[in-house]
């Protein structure tokens, strides 16, 4: 008994995409808004931390380099006015990312706010906000924003808009590709024809989408900003706006490149001109591809972190393995079922393309997983490493369809190659079998042309008929078709993942991360400075500790002597700390007289690791007094 297959219906498939909707609302819900892949990791003073003076800078450290505007630390009294000098100052030094904000002077106690938004190195908004006081906690009245950064309405149409792009990238590519590389009579073919231009459609119009709504995406959040010339235009001098506007003059040479896959060389007919324009063709369109699909490794996940200029072609590779192996799966399946006469060949060479692209997959993913996970616990243990258990798992079920569509293209061949060595007497045979009824052709054109209408329909029709109870061509749709429907809720993974803070930053920020170095240990910084004042009794020299001598709290202990030893008392002893390359400071330290000739101050805080004047002012009487200086590597 021949092997059958169910046939799809409209209904059927209506009831296939109403399933595939859900799962594609149930991962986009989840990836709004989408999760910051730069982290604030720390910030002085910290959250919710109590101060006795006003801090004259507020500092905040982040996991990787951010873009920052003048107005994007906000530093608000608890009634809601600007208490920040509008002006941020880059305070990174070696791997440490750092960004302050200067305070204005005589601040009043209470509880201040501190706001943030920025947009990483890999073009996603971050935002945030935290809390501190001076002197003691007070009531605020600052209202912060409820929804976070590039989330909201414009955030929602975004994502869908990066989704709706990496569609489009693969039908656009993935198409051409089935075209050049397995079936070349598929480009006269107007399904396959409008599936490529779809693809090219979608892509461009959500690449539009994206550049309008870039800057309410990462500033404002409200959709009228969208059409604001003056957003638009900051948006084109960075990284992302680049990007996409050199995807959109890359789309217009996609253009010509389609004109003529679907023309000139539809039409070609010598055998040795097609060899020739299939190469030219190849070689441009894959040129094209490979710059289309560096938009976005030069725009995001792939151009930060560690090894971007290994990650970024990898990334360029992993796109266009991706787009070739699910592009060409949709081009198979609409000709599957809209085409009349694919033949077997096309089929058997998709599957050699296929498995090329799969063996792509698995080595650009493998490193790509490595790269942003990290560690097996981030694996399990982050949001990144959970949805890429999930994105294997379903590459694995598409792997494991795809071998059973293999299997149906082997049966389809053997199909083909016996009905080609059938006896030539049954086909004569069948050319004497029963002969059409004569029609008699009216004489009035227009009933003719509606007769010949229906006659086309109907052989047509019967065709379809003929085809679709081939029991092997049944299956190999079926095992095609649910292929394609596990790669859409793919594609929505993936597109999920990119908007996913990785394992690797997530475990950094919760200071697990395992690839870190050891710190080195941590050495107090003991400097003696000569000093005089001028008066009787002013000469002495002054001994200055600071431990643990790093970025954060320290101890400070400062001894004064005589020329003999003998402990030095004297009336004000003051310390500040100053980093002149970065125009920090003076950030000064009131130490408390413990005993004779010793002071000491606990929490001095030192932003980041440089190299610090330490600046020790000693005052011996009412008119004596003198200001010393002294440069030492802190951090």
């Amino acid at each position: 008994m021949p092997a059958t297959a169910p046939r799809f219906g409209a209904a059927a498939v209506i009831r296939l995409l109403l399933v595939i909707t859900a799962l594609l609302a149930t991962l986009l819900a989840g990836a709004a808004p989408a999760s910051a892949h730069a982290a604030l990791t720390g910030s002085n003073p910290k959250d919710g931390a109590v101060v006795a003076t006003a801090p004259k800078l507020v500092t905040l450290t982040f996991s990787e380099k951010i873009a920052l505007g003048n107005d994007s630390i906000r530093v608000l009294e608890p009634s809601g006015k600007r208490s920040d000098k509008r002006e941020v100052k880059d305070m990174s030094s070696g791997g440490v990312v750092q960004y302050g904000v200067a305070l204005n002077p005589g601040l009043p106690d209470g509880t201040y706010t501190v706001a943030w938004q920025a947009v990483s190195a890999d073009s996603h908004p971050i935002s945030g906000a935290f809390t501190f006081s001076v002197g003691a906690p007070s009531k605020t009245t600052v209202a912060l924003p409820e929804t976070t950064a590039g989330g909201g309405l414009v955030g929602a149409l975004y994502g869908i808009a990066r989704y709706t792009a990496y569609a489009g990238f693969i039908l656009l590519v993935g198409g051409g590709a089935f075209v050049l590389a397995c079936w070349h009579r598929g480009a006269a073919e107007r399904p396959l024809q409008r599936l490529v231009v779809q693809g090219w459609i979608t892509l461009t119009a959500s690449t539009l989408v994206m550049l309008l709504l870039r800057a309410p995406y990462t500033g404002s959040g409200r959709l009228a900003d969208a059409f604001d010339l003056s957003g638009l235009k900051a948006v084109l001098e960075t990284k992302t706006g680049a990007a996409l506007v050199s995807r959109l003059l890359l789309l217009g040479a996609a253009a010509l490149f389609v004109a003529v896959l679907f023309g000139a060389y539809a039409k070609r007919e010598d055998p040795q001109e097609k060899k020739d324009l299939t190469f030219g063709l190849t070689l441009g369109g894959g040129v094209l591809a490979a710059g289309i699909a560096a938009t976005w490794a030069l725009s995001e996940h792939a151009s930060t972190g560690i090894q971007p200029g290994l990650a970024m072609p990898v990334d360029v590779l992993h796109l266009l393995a991706v787009a070739t192996w699910l592009g060409g799966l949709t081009a198979l399946l609409v000709a599957l079922y809209r085409v009349p006469g694919i033949e077997s060949g096309a089929v058997r060479a998709f599957s050699r393309v296929a498995f090329a692209s799969v063996a792509v997959l698995a080595a650009t993913g493998l490193y790509q997983s490595w790269r942003q996970v990290g560690s097996w616990t981030a694996l399990t243990g982050t949001a990144y490493g959970q949805l890429l258990l999930v994105k294997i798992g379903l590459v694995s079920l598409l792997v494991g369809i795809a071998w059973i569509s293999r299997r149906w293209t082997g049966r389809l061949a053997e199909q083909a190659a016996a009905e080609a060595d059938e006896p030539q007497e049954e086909a004569a045979g069948a050319d004497t079998a029963e002969e059409p009824e004569p029609v008699t052709v009216p004489a009035d054109p227009e009933r003719a042309a509606q007769l010949a209408r229906q006659k086309a329909a109907v052989a047509t029709a019967r065709v379809k008929r003929v085809r679709d109870a081939d029991p092997q061509r049944l299956g190999l749709r079926r095992s095609v078709l649910a292929e394609a429907s596990v790669a859409v809720v793919l594609l929505a993974v993936t597109t999920v993942l990119t908007s996913t803070e990785p394992g690797r930053t997530e475990e950094k920020e919760a200071g697990r991360d395992p690839g870190a170095a050891a710190p080195a240990p941590a050495e107090p910084v003991d400097v003696r400075i000569p000093f005089d004042t001028g008066g009787e009794d002013g000469k002495g020299t002054a001994r200055i500790e600071l431990d643990p001598a790093r970025s954060g709290a320290n101890a400070l202990h400062v001894w004064l002597k005589r020329p003999n030893g003998r402990a030095m008392d004297a009336p004000e002893v003051k310390v500040a700390f100053t980093e002149n390359s970065k125009e920090i400071g003076p950030l000064p330290a009131a130490p408390d007289r413990i005993a004779t000739g010793h002071w000491s101050a606990n929490g001095v805080q030192i932003p980041m690791p440089g190299t610090w004047e330490i600046q020790l002012t000693v005052r011996t009487s009412d008119i004596d007094q003198v200001t010393v200086k002294k440069n030492v590597k802190i951090g």
